[in-house]
Formats: C-alpha cells, structure tokens, sequence
C-alpha cells in the first residue's frame, strides 16, 4: 500500500520510520518531511496546512493511508476532505479535533460528561478574567483557548503573574487568534503523564505510557515549550492507573463525542495530572505527542500500519499491541534561544558518530541540507536523540552519550531528562 505522512518534526520522522519497517508498506511520501525523514520516505514539498495541494496529490498518487501529524490541519479538516475523496486518514475530523483545537470546548465536554478535570472559567475580557483570578487566588493557570504550538499556557505564582498574563493574551495578543479567548483553571498539584489511546469512534485502545519535559531548563525550570524530551514507560501510570483513566476518563470522553454527533477517530493524547483525588484531565491533544511519539515507536514490537487501519474502519474491539520490555528516553535539541527567537541556518556536525553509540537513533525535525549537502538548523526544535536501555537510567545514559558526540555551538539540550523516574 501507499502512505503518506503530512508534517516535517521528529514526530513525523518516528511515524515515517515505523511505518517503512511495515511490510505492508510499498510506497511512503513524507509532506514536507525534513533532512531525516528523506532517509526513510520521499519529502514532498508541501505545506502542512495546504489542504488542497494534500488531497491533490493523494488523488494523483492513489494514496491508500495518510497519517496526519500535527494538530492544524486537523483542525482545518484535512481528515474529512481526504475521507470524502474515499482516502483513509489517521486523524480526528475538525469538529472532533476541537478537542485540541479549542481547549474551552474541551473543558465544557467534560462538564457535560462528568470527566474529571480541574475547575476553570472561560473569558474574552480581561476584567472578569482578573476578577476571577482574585476570587480564586494563587497559583493559578493561565492558558490561550486555541492553538499555540504548546507555548499558550502559563502557570501564575502569584495574582500579579495572572493578570499579567491575561493582559498578554487578551490585550497584547501575545499568541493572536489562539489568545482571543483564554480559559483560566486551577492549578493542580501532582505527577504529569501522557497518556494515549487509538480511538476509533467506539473503541479505545491503550498505548504504553510516556512521561514529557515541557519546561525548557534543567529540573523543569523556565518557560513551556512544545517538548525537551520524553521517556517510555512512566513509573507513575501504573496498571491501576491506566485503568482508571480509561474507565473515569478516554471511555467517557469517547461516548461523550459520539453522543455529540462528533465520533472520534485517530490517536487520543490526554496530559494528565495524578493528584490525590486520583487521575485529572488536563488537556487534551489530537494527535501523537511530540517527542513522546518518538519513545514510542521505538518500543512498539508490533506493526503499526494494521492498528492505523483499525482505527480508520473503526476494527480495534479485538485489536491488541506488543512493546518490548526495554526503556525508551529522547532529548530535544533545540536552537539557541529556544522557545524565543531563534537564529536558523547554523551547521551540525558528527551526527554519524552519535548515531554508532549502541541502542540510540536520532530523529530529525527542524533540519534541511545545506549547499554543500551539510545538516542545518532550519527550526526552534531540531534533534531527537533517542535511545534504548533496560532501564530509563541505561537509556538516559545511552542518549546523551550520543548527544555528546554532536558538534553543533548553535545549539542546547536539557541535560535531566527522565530525571524524575531515575
């Protein structure tokens, strides 16, 4: 069969990857993919968000599967002009993928269906907003209703941090449309997991547990950015856990958006807060995580082009995955300057070297070639160093290893991932 795979991150290149091993798998075009991913699929060079051009070139190219990537177009509804062409498509329609799109819908959807999660408002106006705030003290989260590429929340120490921050949302536009309405909830106090199921539109199907680093400094310290690195499995999501997330969680918001008229297919990737009270809902996202995706695919034993389809035909009542019993950690290197303004352009060397270190494979996002046929840094995320190891220790140890042997000044890592499991 034919696969295309829309996006460009690290994300994409460990879909792309995975899914070349399948010998179901003739042909994989990747749109517009990066430096990487052109080791396992022919790049296209097509926007992500260019619906049209998409569908287009699945026509002329009897593309039998597309894996959508990131979350926009998702949200422009490039799953539902594909499924009307008669072309499978891994990912939510546009009114299911508000559930990302729109992090109020989201918080009203839970409401409704008894889901639990913290307590929030929803406000276009800075002075309710403020007065709420005032009434609910600190700390407190601050977050832009739609799409910000994981940058749009902020967690307030104090008052004064708050409504500062609603002041950057609403009145400077700080993360434009995306800020235009802000929810404001509680802050929760616990372990964060990620946690995915594949959904389609009935079922839901647990995937192996990951644990993020949003943060971009050591110890989880400076402002949130789309990932600094992931580990597989998460200690904390243990087998009682996974149960009552899908029990109290996944499953209710399943039913809750096929009773709304708005089934759910695709991966469901929910960002949870263990408290004490037990397992809450702190947002969810359309589409695999990134870079958790990446620990993941190098841990899962089974094909994942049959699950993919399962989830299209809405097939996964009976369906079952396998993982390999090794750990999995990944480190982000990003640009100087990271999640701010970045600089692009600059040279990475001796990424051959890193790639020998025993158990790793480095995952490519914000790269292109350059002139003379050397990697450079086209974005603000730019490497994943992944690597394997019987424990999360051995694999950390493995990963940054690796990372030691690439020679690139214009960048940075983390220096703790996984420091929290270890």
């Amino acid at each position: 069969m034919k696969v295309l795979v829309v996006g460009g991150g690290g994300r994409e290149h460990a879909l792309c990857w995975t899914i070349a091993g399948s010998p179901l798998v003739d042909k994989i075009w990747c749109a517009p993919g990066n430096a990487g991913i052109a080791q396992d699929a022919e790049c296209v060079d097509i926007n992500t968000n260019d619906i049209d051009k998409i569908v287009k070139f699945c026509i002329q190219k009897n593309v039998d599967l597309v894996v959508i990537g990131p979350e926009a177009p998702l949200v422009l509804g490039l799953a539902d002009r594909l499924n009307e062409q008669g072309i499978k498509a891994f990912g939510p329609s546009a009114e299911a993928a508000m559930l990302e799109g729109s992090k109020g819908y989201m918080k009203d959807l839970c409401t409704r269906h008894n889901i639990p999660t913290a307590a929030y408002g929803r406000f276009s106006e800075s002075g309710p907003a403020k007065a709420f705030i005032d009434v609910r003290g600190a700390p407190i989260v601050v977050k832009a209703d739609g799409l910000a590429a994981g940058k749009g929340v902020i967690v307030c120490q104090t008052i004064t941090e708050a409504h500062e921050a609603v002041d950057s949302m609403l009145t400077a536009a700080a993360f434009g449309n995306a800020g235009a309405e802000i929810v404001i909830e509680e802050f929760l106090e616990g372990v964060e997991a990620s946690f995915f199921a594949l959904v389609d539109g009935e079922n839901a199907l647990p995937l192996a547990s990951a644990q993020d680093h949003k943060r971009v400094g050591d110890k989880d310290t400076g402002p949130n950015t789309g990932g600094m690195g992931a580990y597989s499995p998460a200690p904390a999501v243990t087998d009682e856990i996974t149960n009552l997330v899908m029990d109290k969680i996944i499953l209710p918001t399943v039913a809750g958006m096929k009773a709304d008229g708005k089934p759910y297919h695709g991966v469901l990737y929910a960002g949870l807060m263990l408290t004490n009270q037990g397992p809450k809902l702190i947002e969810y996202n359309v589409r695999f995580g990134d870079p958790e995706c990446q620990v993941l695919m190098t841990r899962l034993m089974s094909d994942l082009v049959p699950a993919l389809i399962a989830t299209c035909d809405g097939e996964l009542k009976d369906f079952d995955l396998r993982w390999f019993d090794e750990a999995a950690l990944t480190v982000v290197m990003a640009s100087n300057g990271y999640p701010s303004a970045y600089e692009k352009g600059s040279v990475i060397n001796g990424l051959e070297g890193a790639g020998k270190v025993a158990g790793t494979l480095i995952f490519h996002a914000g790269t292109g070639t350059g002139n003379n046929g050397e990697i450079v840094a086209l974005g603000g995320r730019v490497l994943n160093v992944t690597a394997n190891g019987s424990t999360i220790a051995e694999a950390q140890k493995r990963a940054y290893k690796a990372v030691d042997r690439i020679d690139w000044p214009g960048g940075f890592c983390r220096r703790d991932i996984g420091w929290q499991a270890i």
